[in-house]
């Protein structure tokens, strides 16, 4: 849509008729719904759930939600009227304003925030101010007196129908151009309007057909090989359209025609001869809109008969669902989950329902897509933020039309307009990557997916090889159903741990760089074997930090609290916070010394070192650095599959749901700084992570093998991952969370307070610490404190953590007296300027 909004409505009809107001959801942090006047003849137009344009403010322009329609006039401000309607039909359905509505509440956002994230940006309008010729002014006969660059704006004006004012900018090469659009306003030579402009825009192709009189009418087409046959070359085209529609044996193929492309991909064929065709009339051309997710519609459909176990586990989960909304599947890694996930989706969809199939990571939808396509064909949708806007939106136009039955996707996969949901299966459900950080909402999509079941009857399936705390609680304590799956699929057998000791290592000089002899040696005996290797670096980059040997200078980020970490790949210092980064310095900027050193490791020093040590290697890493292209995880992925890399060095990417045939050893390198980190979930993520990790070897016959490196191999958490034990792991945590007062037992709200003053956030955070312990008790509130990083994008931070006690705590209310007090302290003058950011059970 694109066209010159009025905002002064015509006036109203005298002829009697309902008043109806449309309650909308703008896309802004707004607390309350906005009022919209809908004008008559829009009555049977505007509908719940339908996208509509209004103007808020002076002269902004947005689309937004109705989320409801009454009789009510706003009793504080005068209604504005709604502009326009977008859709036929609603685009967002009442199970989903109603899981919207929980969102904001439970995670103290606002419902524009909600919409903000849920809605693909290509669902969204673009406003920008405009300036255009005034319909009263002629140039060629008005005589204004114009300054030369306002003659340049207005003779562009005469060629382009409309302006941006970047595009004003431009025209006068940077010059001050307001003064110049101002005075053309006051000379009534140009207006300024807003234009809206819908960004969705279905995939077209072209494609050329026969015209129709010449498959129609008997004997048109042998008189048209006649007229063409002193032209060869458009003869040659029309034989080979015929080749590829074969019309003489069904003139209905011909209605369909053939991409214009298939014609031309023929080196033997003119485009020239192509277009002159057309231009005869022999062919026409049309525009189609398709799919810009092209799959089969009868797709070879794999044999899914279950191993005994996997069977098993199938039923015995079916059996819980009769008694359960919600099921933990617990099955060791390479237990074959996904062919038991396979089959519950194919059960789904037999009753008629849909399935939503949720994956932490990006990474891993690669090689699940692939195997449910072969399954599933084109009753799949797959949904993650690599997509493009307008890929995303066709997703979320396919669901509301019934196309995609199962949807694959990443956390805001939950944001989709499902209105028959009959399973969700939450993959690696103990992942941290289901938690949204920033900006809001920062919601757990786990959590909500448990509530989108919920308000659509549908069950859910959580699995996982290391559960987290909380859900093996929910099944321990009888509100889930258990389900474990104890051996590996087939032959396979898990992998053999070792524990290679880095002091003992050094003391031997047996280390070469950070590899260990032992783990040297393990990836050249695999390479020897053509078997591949994974190695797992949970940091990015070459190294953390630099630092001067002479004055032990260390480059800091300009604007957060931590080092630089440099990249050796873009020769940059980089800060993984908030992206500043600058070039490696030659010399130390405080003494001049030429001796700067890399300090630590990360993924790219390990990938470069390793190329140095064992040439023959075909290496690849896998990191946020070499996955920002689209569809850079499945190159990787795939390259790493077809042998044509045999080792994968990577961050948590690796450590994820992925199944390599070839894998036969993977190599921990740096285990304590996992370990030793100031979070009470820190050993239930070392132990997740080490298994995880680790299940990537051995996943077909013969057993793999894993070589962690540890400075402190007698760490309790190393014993509980070599045997498989992860019920030790559960009776210890869940015993001291009990004791200190940590989830599932509690409930956690972490209080951010921000500001560019440090000591106008410690003040503030102060004020705000008191007014929560006299609300909610002393005891529940702890701090403020100045958190680990405390400073991030030139802001100080200061943390207050609120726990409430789950079985004594009205949730609700309590979320009303931390909201109240947050809004107390921005009325107050010294801290109206303060950030406050509530995140509601954080990771």
């Amino acid at each position: 849509m694109s066209e010159l909004l009025n905002f002064n409505y015509p006036p109203e009809s005298a002829t009697e008729r309902v008043t109806l107001f449309a309650d909308v959801i703008l896309p802004l942090p707004l607390p309350k719904l906005y009022t919209y006047r809908i004008p008559y003849e829009m009555n049977d137009d505007v509908m719940v759930g339908v996208r509509v344009i209004v103007q808020f403010g002076g002269k902004r322009v947005l689309s937004c939600i109705v989320a409801d329609i009454h009789e009510n006039a706003p009793a504080d401000y005068q209604a504005k009227y709604v502009l326009d309607v977008l859709d036929d039909k609603p685009i967002v359905t009442a199970p989903q304003l109603k899981l919207f509505k929980w969102i904001a509440d439970y995670y103290m956002c606002t419902l524009g925030e909600v919409i903000n994230a849920a809605l693909p940006a290509a669902l969204k309008l673009s406003s920008e101010s405009r300036i255009q010729l005034h319909p009263h002014y002629n140039p060629e006969e008005d005589e204004l007196i114009l300054a030369a660059q306002e003659e340049k704006i207005i003779f562009a004006l005469q060629n382009n129908q409309a302006l941006t004012f970047t595009e004003v900018s431009t025209l006068l090469q940077g010059k001050s151009y307001h003064k110049y659009i101002k005075s053309l306003i006051q000379k009534e030579a140009i207006i300024i309007f807003e234009q809206v402009s819908e960004k969705f825009s279905p995939k077209v192709v072209k494609k050329v057909r026969l015209t129709e009189h010449f498959v129609q009418e008997e004997g048109m087409l042998e008189e048209l090989f006649n007229q063409l046959t002193p032209q060869p070359k458009q003869l040659d085209v029309l034989l080979n359209y015929l080749q590829l529609v074969p019309v003489h044996q069904d003139i209905n193929l011909n209605y369909k025609g053939i991409e214009k492309g298939a014609l031309v991909n023929n080196p033997h064929l003119s485009a020239s001869s192509i277009n002159t065709l057309i231009k005869k009339g022999v062919l026409e051309q049309f525009d189609q809109v398709v799919s810009r997710f092209p799959m089969e519609k009868d797709p070879q459909q794999l044999p899914m008969a279950l191993s005994e176990h996997q069977a098993q586990a199938k039923d015995e989960i079916l059996g819980l669902f009769k008694e359960k909304d919600s099921v933990l599947l617990h099955g060791v890694t390479g237990s074959g989950k996904t062919e038991v996930y396979i089959d519950l989706i194919k059960h789904a969809l037999e009753s008629g329902g849909q399935v939503l199939y949720l994956l932490p990571e990006i990474a891993l939808t690669a090689q699940i897509v692939t195997r449910l396509m072969k399954v599933f064909g084109d009753k799949l949708g797959v949904y993650h933020s690599k997509f493009s806007d307008n890929e995303r939106a066709e997703v979320w136009q396919g669901i509301l039309a019934g196309r995609f039955q199962v949807v694959v996707g990443v956390r805001s996969s939950v944001f989709l307009p499902f209105h028959d949901l009959s399973l969700i299966i939450i993959d690696e459900e103990h992942e941290a990557s289901y938690k949204q950080y920033d900006p809001a909402p920062r919601y757990n999509a786990r959590e909500t997916a448990l509530v989108m079941a919920s308000y659509q009857g549908a069950k859910t399936l959580l699995g996982s090889a290391t559960p987290s705390i909380e859900s093996y609680y929910n099944c321990k304590t009888g509100r889930w159903g258990l389900v474990s799956m104890t051996r590996r699929f087939g032959e396979a057998q898990l992998p053999e741990i070792e524990l290679v000791n880095v002091r003992e290592e050094q003391l031997r000089k047996n280390m070469h760089s950070h590899f260990s002899g032992k783990l040297l040696g393990a990836i050249e005996e695999r390479l020897h074997r053509e078997e591949q290797v994974i190695l797992f670096q949970n940091r990015r980059g070459y190294a953390p930090f630099i630092s001067c040997d002479e004055c032990s200078w260390i480059p800091k980020c300009k604007f957060c609290a931590v080092s630089l970490s440099y990249h050796k790949y873009n020769n940059e210092l980089r800060c993984h916070y908030c992206g500043y980064h600058e070039r490696m310095p030659h010399d130390c900027p405080a003494c001049g010394a030429t001796s700067l050193k890399s300090m630590g490791f990360g993924t790219e020093k390990v990938e470069d070192e390793l190329k140095l040590m064992l040439p023959n290697a075909e290496v690849q890493r896998m990191d946020l650095d070499t996955t920002k292209k689209k569809n850079s995880y499945q190159q990787i992925i795939s390259d790493f599959e077809s042998g044509r890399t045999n080792v994968l060095v990577g961050t948590q990417m690796v450590t994820k749901g992925l199944d390599f045939e070839k894998v036969s050893l993977v190599g921990i390198l740096n285990a304590d700084t996992i370990i030793n980190f100031p979070d009470y979930r820190a050993h239930e993520r070392a132990y997740q992570l080490f298994v995880q990790v680790s299940g990537r070897a051995g996943r077909r016959g013969k057993q793999g093998t894993v070589i962690i490196q540890t400075r402190d191999p007698k760490q309790p958490i190393f014993h509980k991952v070599q045997t498989n034990d992860y019920q030790s792991l559960y009776d210890h945590e869940i015993e001291e969370r009990l004791r200190f007062g940590y989830p599932p037992f509690t409930r956690m709200i972490r209080i951010t307070v921000k500001h560019d003053d440090e000591r106008n956030a410690e003040n503030a955070a102060i004020v705000l610490a008191k007014d929560l312990a006299d609300r909610l008790g002393k005891q529940q509130v702890l701090g403020p404190e100045v958190p680990y990083i405390f400073k991030i994008r030139n802001l100080f931070l200061q943390e207050i953590h609120i726990k409430l006690p789950r079985e004594t705590t009205n949730l609700k209310a309590a979320k009303r007296e931390v909201a109240q007090a947050i809004f107390n302290l921005k009325l107050l003058p010294d801290f109206k300027s303060v950030r406050v950011v509530a995140d509601v059970d954080p990771m």
